[in-house]
């Protein structure tokens, strides 16, 4: 049985079409860590709680079933995702994660 956490680490990952191998690397862990997170059979640290809600820039309070996203906010987001996917650096090589949430935070504040 899934937990709120796990369903909506899930359900975020899934709006961004992001797989579950990426959202581990992006955490730092493998990807069966990561699986056992979505089926509630590990619990999660608070530094991987601060690093989900970073990642899919909600609180963490939403990821702990506090609070509801705004559905404009998980459009937004899938839309800054797939205009990162589709740029490429200077050099022609995918943007790494650490710059893509670089450009994420700062096109954020530019749209907002």
């Amino acid at each position: 049985m899934q937990t709120q956490l796990a369903a909506r680490i899930v359900d975020l990952r899934e709006k961004v079409n992001m797989s579950q191998s990426e959202l581990a690397k992006r955490l730092g862990i493998d990807k069966s860590s990561m699986n056992k997170i979505e089926k509630s059979t590990r619990k999660v640290s608070s530094e991987e709680l601060d690093k989900i809600a970073s990642i899919f820039d909600v609180s963490t309070d939403y990821l702990l079933g506090r609070s509801i996203p705004d559905r404009k906010h998980i459009e937004q987001e899938t839309d800054l995702d797939k205009a990162i996917d589709a740029s490429r650096s200077f050099d022609g090589k995918p943007i790494s994660d650490h710059d893509r949430e670089i450009v994420k935070k700062i096109l954020r504040g530019y749209f907002n």
